[in-house]
């Protein structure tokens, strides 16, 4: 059985779209279509049920898709056994992140990476979506938020450092809060999926619903909303370190932490052995943030 007609079948089943599914893996809608004729004809059985809007997978498609994962699964494993111990990196190495962290920070590593190793090709992916890694057939993810798929492994590659800040026009124009319970008379800029700002103080957990002026689903477009003057914002240190520096954005609150801990994390599956590309690349990123990430230097 094509392991290449398999993972193709796979990004399908995930992208439900038998061209995006062909150009994720550099295939033209008619070779995709082809290669999927090819292993239903080996197989036997109708895979997906087509039409002119949507694909979908049919009960004997619906059966065979974990099969075809863990065949695939399987077959990155056996890969990495075999080279783990003398081969040097190389292949294309498929990488997803968040699109602020991606732009920002993980564009410079990657291409000091890829001038040390330069037999690995690069595939990065940047959403704001968690991905399925199995699904998508990514190697490694970074993600900023807590791992809750007990079928992936994460390694903890940098701090990452949540402050509260305002800009200067929004402080002199409303007034800098004092204690987190005043946050309640301030304007807030947030993500959509945060409500609660939650801190600790000495008297202890302290939970706050500030008044959301404006929301949105990008951190860059929180950060920058908050520089406008918008209202006052969580941000992490990595987003925001330029804008403190040079005075765009301030700080408050610095007496009061936020209760969540965050970090930036290394996230892979944990049905493949790391292969070499996989190995080196999460070396070079903790070396490259270091025990002090560079964003943070103030702390």
């Amino acid at each position: 059985m094509n392991l290449e007609h398999l993972n193709l079948f796979v990004r399908i089943a995930a992208l439900q779209n038998i061209s995006q599914a062909g150009a994720d893996l550099g295939l033209s809608a008619a070779v995709a279509s082809a290669q999927l004729q090819k292993l239903e004809s080996t197989l036997g059985v109708r895979l997906l049920h087509r039409s002119t809007r949507n694909v979908t997978l049919s009960e004997e498609g619906e059966a065979f898709l974990p099969h075809a994962k863990e065949v695939l699964a399987s077959a990155e494993a056996a890969r990495a056994a075999v080279g783990a111990g003398s081969s040097a990196p190389s292949g294309t190495l498929r990488m997803t992140a968040s699109a602020a962290f991606g732009r920002q920070h993980l564009i410079p590593a990657i291409a000091s990476f890829m001038e040390k190793f330069e037999q690995v090709e690069v595939d990065l992916r940047l959403s704001d979506t968690i991905v399925d890694l199995v699904e998508g057939g990514f190697d490694l993810a970074l993600r900023n938020a807590p791992l809750k798929d007990s079928s992936l492994v994460a390694r903890r590659l940098a701090r990452d450092r949540r402050i509260i800040c305002a800009s200067p026009d929004y402080l002199q124009k409303y007034g800098t809060p004092d204690h987190p319970q005043e946050l309640t008379r301030h304007y807030s800029v947030s993500l959509h999926t945060v409500d609660c700002w939650k801190f600790i103080t000495p008297d202890g957990p302290l939970q706050v619903h500030p008044l959301t002026r404006f929301r949105t689903d990008n951190g860059e477009a929180m950060r920058d909303a908050c520089c406008a003057g918008l209202g006052v914002t969580i941000n992490s240190t990595w987003n925001c370190y330029q804008h403190l520096r040079d005075g765009r954005l301030v700080e408050v609150l610095a007496d009061y932490p936020l209760e969540h801990e965050a970090g930036v994390w290394a996230v892979y599956p944990t049905s493949r052995l790391l292969a070499p590309k996989v190995r080196a690349m999460i070396d070079h990123l903790l070396a490259w943030f270091g025990d002090t990430p560079y964003w943070d230097q103030s702390k």
